[in-house]
């Protein structure tokens, strides 16, 4: 059994006891059981508020069928992203410590927007020349960022992908209107992404890497946030194996995704794969965050 359907049994099943919803919710024009028939139930209950105003308010793009409000979708992984690190945006020092965990030479967190956390991030230009330049849609994004002050008072970038079931077949998405946008950046000598064939790189989700490194190599080069050099993180469950040991791009190499990936980066410690409760283990520390780590564990975690 795939790990997308072992969730969505999982789910269902305590669906009614975690949701108090009967699912049903419409998904592609379809009644499904794994769509919660109000989909603001599928936010936490503390950020069930503020995060639809802070989509309006950034004129983000929800993910699903209705762009205009969350979807009732439990597997889906925006929604998933929201709900484990929303309500970082107010605490420094839960983010703070969360940073630490993930990477050593972080002191604190710093304020991105009007929180600790941004959300659906594309960068105040366009760096990459793409067509469009929404949040949430059409355009290269970043599912959360934080940034982190070191011990020397730089900033580093945190970029957060956030994955949940997702797994990808081995689509060739090299086309020529692609080709035009992204392989000049690929060709620039300072590019982070060291690869002989462009072509190799279009094929998730190595096609949305590559997009994330070269906007957040851009970001840096710019300064945004103060920060001079970023990290990329991949948040993915322990569990999603079909995401994590497949690597879909036969002209890459490497025994796993992230192999694959390291290969391809000038710096692979830039890079790095780690589970939603590894990312999040230090919210067990703080009164503050006790009831969301016990809705996570639950929830996402498996854990009673």
């Amino acid at each position: 059994m795939s790990f997308l359907e072992s969730e969505r049994k999982r789910l269902v099943k305590i669906r009614d006891e975690v949701f108090g919803d009967p699912g049903g919710g419409l998904y592609r024009n379809k009644a499904r059981a794994f769509v919660l028939h109000d989909p603001m139930l599928n936010l936490w209950e503390g950020i069930r508020q503020e995060a639809p105003e802070y989509f309006a308010r950034n004129r983000i793009v929800w993910w699903g069928d209705q762009d205009n409000q969350p979807t009732g979708h439990l597997l889906s992984s925006q929604i998933a992203c929201l709900n484990h690190l929303f309500s970082l945006r107010h605490s420094e020092a839960a983010s703070s410590a969360i940073l630490r965990n993930i990477h050593p030479g972080i002191e604190s967190a710093v304020i991105v927007d009007d929180g600790f956390v941004e959300f659906e991030a594309v960068g105040r230009q366009n760096y990459l020349g793409e067509r469009s330049h929404t949040r949430g849609a059409n355009a290269t994004s970043i599912d959360a960022i934080m940034v982190g002050k070191k011990a020397n008072g730089k900033n580093i970038l945190v970029m957060i992908e956030w994955k949940y079931t997702e797994a990808y077949r081995p689509d060739n998405k090299y086309i020529p209107a692609r080709a035009r946008i992204y392989d000049p950046l690929l060709a620039d000598p300072d590019c982070p992404i060291k690869v002989e064939r462009f072509e190799d790189v279009y094929y998730e989700p190595f096609y949305q890497l590559m997009r994330q490194t070269l906007l957040g190599w851009k970001m840096a080069q710019n300064h945004e946030y103060g920060c001079d050099e970023y990290v990329h993180l991949h948040v993915i469950p322990a569990n999603n194996e079909d995401l994590k040991n497949r690597v879909t791009s036969p002209g890459l190499t490497g025994e796993t995704m992230s192999d694959a990936w390291k290969n391809v980066l000038r710096e692979p410690d830039r890079y790095r794969v780690v589970s939603p409760d590894e990312f999040l283990a230090p919210l067990g520390d703080f009164d503050e965050t006790q009831m969301l780590h016990a809705y996570l564990s639950r929830r996402y975690w498996g854990r009673l």
